[in-house]
């Protein structure tokens, strides 16, 4: 007997959209996300310290006895305020970072060979009418 024939599947090939789906659900989370887990928990304990307000002793209602029981907090009132500000800021990923850095280079290089192309070219020219 003539042994059976398998029947051949061809398999659709998978598009640049599909693999890129693949690949997102794969994604293992980056080390300086688990640092900064680890991190988060005792400043948050921080913050909450420093968020307390703290009120000094009781004294009579004249000008120093205001003062001194008005409401206090530990951490000035800057560092809470640049604190809110950091926390605003939108971070670049590992490959925005890499283009803008490229981008600064090449920047800082075509501007130094101007610079440099103009100085050559004013100092032959300043020689040429102040020496001669």
């Amino acid at each position: 007997m003539a042994e059976a024939k398998k029947k051949r599947v061809l398999k659709k090939a998978e598009t640049v959209r599909e693999k890129a789906v693949k690949k997102e659900v794969v994604k293992k989370p980056h080390r300086i996300r688990a640092v900064s887990g680890a991190i988060k928990r005792p400043l948050g304990a921080a913050k909450t310290i420093g968020a307390k307000e703290y009120h000094p002793i009781k004294l009579p209602n004249n000008k120093v006895g205001r003062f001194m029981t008005t409401n206090r907090k530990v951490t000035p009132k800057f560092f809470r305020e640049a604190w809110a500000e950091v926390k605003q800021v939108s971070w670049p990923n590992r490959k925005e970072t890499t283009k803008l850095t490229l981008a600064v280079f090449a920047f800082a290089i075509v501007f130094g060979v101007t610079i440099g192309v103009v100085d050559y070219g004013l100092d032959k020219l300043f020689r040429e009418l102040l020496l001669n």
